[in-house]
């Protein structure tokens, strides 16, 4: 050829295009390298899915309870919340709100065992309304099995349960019950499904009633069987505030059961008691109240009386009566469609600012109230950090573990570049470039990392989307169950496969190959072309 070389004129992407056929198909070491891939991009995606999934589950669970905004003043709480309350529901991010109470009290169970509890009043109507609590009532009706019920072994399938879980579940929505002794509809709480002790957690994931002892000062032991909501009651201890959050004394009260719930999260299941609001408000002494005080007569400034209570002489004084309004310590606020929790917290702090200006003095500051408006996830902040920490941690030990996967691309990338040395020499004696050579490796690592990864996720999402169904079958094959739903909060294994984090976990596959291939790329690029022809 005129120019003296034979590779002029022609497209080097054609040479390229044909070496990395040839040598992705006929050599078993890039099949290695695939694979490797693949199972990296597969492990990575599946322990992302399945961690990500658990987050997603325990904070959905994490909401059930709380609504989507909650305004909280503990202790001594704020008046006037219905008024609040109806400011908030005139605004149309706001799909409803309820009045709230939270204490902590003394519990005395059945088997006369006493546990320190989280005691919360709610309105039964609005707080299902803002809430999911009707969700979370374990004790009703149902149609169809539990996933891991496959033997239908659940009371509530049972038609002979229907009509007692049917009342149940009614009284549940309504915190009452009937009293078997009077027959007179009176309140009634909801117990956590696991405050009692007395529900069994069977191998499928779900509860049944059973029996506990009861030890008698005598030595002996009796045995407690009762299904709670029938017929059960517990002692609940609260301590009473005065009108500035001063403890005054305590108040012992015996509180029906209703029905009981399961949130998702095992902590409140475990110690909490919800009760009706009126009910907790007597007995915090933060229901409406008539207030009298006593002050100086200004009328009369010289006139002067007898302390009844010490018997000094002292100012004559006149009583004024007045009214202390009903209190709670929360408000509870559910976001209309459309509306984040973010977005509703901005506006509920602007509204609660123009309702403290009407009431100044009366309830706490806009300005104090600023950090006490708060999300779901603000409330639940402690529990998903955890989690998001624990996933992170995961992700990275599993990264430095597939990272390995760079170095078997090196490995076998530079034992193929030293193999292929003559055809290297070839290449550059009939014209190719150096960065030509170099982009064939980079090229074939791109493709080998393009295959493994595609294979890697598609095998990751199946293994995530079957991944109970799998589960199952090795417990049945093997007897090894690894997410024992009696251990195990959750019934099944969350799982949820997000687009982005799989596009994210292909693009990290593809790159591992590509930056495995770099050094034999260089190395293979920099060839004498004379000493590479002279290669043996």
């Amino acid at each position: 050829m005129a120019d003296g070389c034979l590779w002029k004129g022609i497209d080097s992407a054609v040479y390229q295009a044909l070496l990395t056929r040839k040598y992705l198909t006929r050599k078993i070491m890039p099949m290695l390298a695939m694979v490797a891939v693949m199972l990296s991009v597969a492990t990575i995606l599946v322990t992302w899915s399945v961690m990500g999934g658990f987050l997603k589950t325990l904070i959905e669970s994490g909401r059930t309870l709380v609504g989507d905004v909650s305004v909280v003043w503990p202790n001594v709480g704020f008046g006037y919340y219905d008024e609040l309350i109806e400011d908030l529901e005139a605004d149309p991010m706001v799909a409803a709100a309820t009045p709230s109470i939270e204490t902590f009290g003394l519990i005395q169970l059945p088997d006369d065992r006493i546990e320190l509890v989280s005691i919360k009043g709610v309105e039964p109507g609005s707080y299902s309304d803002v809430t999911g609590f009707a969700d979370t009532l374990w004790w009703k009706p149902i149609e169809e099995p539990t996933p891991k019920d496959r033997k239908r072994e659940d009371l509530r399938l049972d038609d002979q349960n229907r009509a007692l879980m049917e009342q149940v579940f009614a009284n549940g929505l309504a915190m009452q019950r009937e009293s078997p002794d009077s027959g007179e509809v009176e309140p009634a709480g909801v117990l956590g499904v696991e405050v009692t002790g007395l529900n069994y957690r069977t191998k499928w994931g779900g509860y049944e009633p059973w029996s506990a002892n009861r030890a008698r000062p005598d030595g002996g032991v009796d045995r407690v069987d009762s299904f709670m909501p029938r017929d059960g009651s517990v002692g609940l201890t609260v301590l009473s505030l005065d009108s500035e959050g001063r403890p005054i004394d305590p108040k012992r009260l015996t509180m029906p059961i209703a029905n009981e719930f399961q949130s998702g999260i095992y902590e409140v299941d475990q110690r909490t008691i919800l009760v009706p609001l009126g009910v907790l408000q007597r007995n915090l002494r933060m229901d409406a109240a008539q207030r009298v005080e006593l002050v100086k007569d200004d009328e009369n400034p010289f006139a002067v009386e007898v302390d009844p209570n010490t018997g000094e002489i002292r100012p004559k004084m006149k009583e004024i009566v007045g009214e202390d309004p009903a209190r709670v310590t929360a408000v509870l606020i559910k976001a209309a469609d459309g509306v984040t929790p973010e977005k509703l917290q901005e506006r509920v702090r602007e509204i609660y600012a123009v309702f403290a200006a009407r009431h100044k003095g009366e309830v706490p500051s806009a300005f104090d109230m600023e950090r006490q408006v708060k999300t779901w996830k603000d409330l639940n902040r402690t529990m998903i950090s955890a989690v998001e920490k624990e996933t992170g941690l995961v992700l990275f030990i599993f990264g430095i573990v597939s990272f390995t996967t760079v170095f078997l691309v090196l490995a076998i990338f530079w034992s193929m570049a030293s193999e292929k040395t003559k055809d290297i020499g070839i290449l550059r004696a009939l014209g190719a470039s150096t960065g030509g050579i170099a982009w064939l490796w980079i090229r074939y690592g791109a493709a080998i990392g393009l295959v493994g990864a595609a294979l890697g996720t598609a095998v990751g999402y199946l293994i995530v989307r079957d991944i109970n169904a799998i589960h199952d079958w090795i417990g049945e094959t093997t007897g090894l169950v690894i997410w024992d739903p009696q251990q195990y909060y959750f019934i099944e294994i969350p799982s949820d496969v997000d687009p982005s984090k799989a596009l994210i976990v292909f693009v990290v596959g593809v790159l591992t190959c590509v930056l495995g291939a770099l050094l034999p790329a260089w190395h293979s690029a920099r060839m004498d072309p004379v000493k590479a022809l002279r290669f043996e």
